[in-house]
């Protein structure tokens, strides 16, 4: 999503007059987004999006008025994630693809993979993911596995899933079988990928049906 695509998404939020002057506030005067960025969900809704699905209304406000910001768009994104509530931390994750701060936002991923809060895991492996280094990604596409996240947040799954992610879900995989417990089917078909991606070298050992 874009700013442009967020802002025509929300055209019909209860009060389209606050968040027009709040994010000419935030743009003039950036420490009022302290205020405002608590505010977007009492003010613009938290109702899902007809038109920018998997979205609500106070995501994609508060997204904008980060987009807002003039500058220190970093600085105001750690400060709003250490200090909001679990909904107000995923519009920061949601927003760090839009917002021109380079991987200064790694640490704010590396939070949210690290909690059990699945909603901040999915937001935390949006398009920002890509400023994860390879061995982080892995894990945190195992956290979703874990954790039941569909691995269709995942943002550039097919294009980064290699070998070592293979080996690792192969490895979850026995061990699930041995506990007579199943893979999410998301998992199991992303593993029969890679192993017949791999050309059936012996690489990706797979659980069988008469194993113990």
């Amino acid at each position: 999503m874009t700013p442009d695509s967020l802002r025509a998404a929300l055209r019909g939020v209860p009060d389209p007059d606050w968040l027009d002057t709040a994010l000419r506030r935030v743009a003039a005067e950036p420490t009022a987004i302290t205020r405002l960025f608590p505010a977007a969900g009492r003010r613009c809704g938290r109702a899902a999006l007809p038109d920018a699905p998997g979205w609500t209304a106070d995501d994609a406000a508060r997204v904008l008025l980060l987009t807002a910001l003039p500058a220190d768009h970093a600085e105001h994104a750690e400060a709003l994630y250490q200090h909001g509530d679990a909904a107000e931390r995923r519009a920061v994750l949601r927003a760090l693809p839009l917002l021109p701060i380079g991987a200064a936002g790694v640490p704010l991923l590396h939070d949210a993979i690290r909690t059990n809060d699945t909603r901040l895991v999915a937001a935390a492996l949006g398009p920002y993911a890509r400023h994860l280094d390879a061995a982080a990604w892995r894990q945190a596409v195992l956290k979703c596995v874990f954790t039941g996240v569909p691995l269709a947040v995942v943002a550039d799954l097919d294009a980064r899933a290699d070998g070592e992610l293979a080996a690792m879900l192969a490895a979850l995989a026995a061990e699930r079988h041995a506990a007579g417990r199943e893979m999410p089917a998301d998992a199991t078909d992303l593993l029969d990928r890679l192993t017949a991606h791999s050309g059936g070298t012996g690489t990706v050992d797979r659980p069988t049906p008469t194993e113990a």
